[in-house]
């Protein structure tokens, strides 16, 4: 585990790893990715399962209770769920983007992949991914796994981050740069 301390920190990436090595040690790595992709994305699209995950207004019974029943619901069983719901139960549910972050970072690593966040003002279609993914392969030289997020504020491009490496092509940021040019200038 030595080696992945530099790509998880904190507790996300201290329940990240417990739950990397579970998986790993059960033979469940895809079950578990494909459990937190399908519960990720469902956090990205209810706006009532955000505010269940990063309100401190409700109880760790009542959060854990409503979890349940949407993991029911999206179908996410066996270790993925248990984690789920002891994360809730241990008042970390707040920080479930950022385990699942770290978890795909350590799945990348274990698959010799590199892992990237893209941003981009809205969801990228299977073929925008495709094509990035290749484009960061010649880049880099790997196989490249992408955690995609979504931010309306960048009005379009795109902003990729491999490891300590941004690349910035949002237009929010060129319109910025546009501003500061226009200041020197007059």
């Amino acid at each position: 585990m030595a080696s992945e301390d530099h790509i998880v920190s904190g507790v996300a990436g201290r329940y990240a790893t417990a739950l990397f090595e579970l998986g790993l040690e059960e033979k469940a790595l895809e079950r578990i990715e494909t459990d937190l992709n399908r519960f990720g994305e469902a956090l990205d699209a209810i706006e009532d399962l955000q505010r269940l995950v990063k309100s401190p207004m409700f109880s760790a019974e009542e959060q854990g209770r409503a979890l349940g029943a949407v993991l029911d619901e999206l179908k996410v069983e066996g270790l993925t769920k248990n984690f789920l719901l002891l994360v809730s139960r241990n008042r970390r549910l707040f920080a479930t983007p950022d385990m699942i972050r770290a978890f795909r970072a350590l799945l990348a690593a274990h698959r010799g992949e590199m892992s990237a966040t893209v941003t981009a003002a809205a969801k990228l279609t299977d073929t925008q991914v495709t094509a990035l993914k290749q484009a960061l392969k010649a880049a880099l030289g790997k196989d490249v796994m992408l955690d995609q997020q979504v931010d309306p504020s960048l009005i379009g491009g795109l902003m990729v981050k491999v490891g300590s490496r941004m690349i910035d092509t949002s237009l929010r940021t060129k319109l910025t740069s546009l501003k500061h040019a226009m200041k020197e200038v007059g």
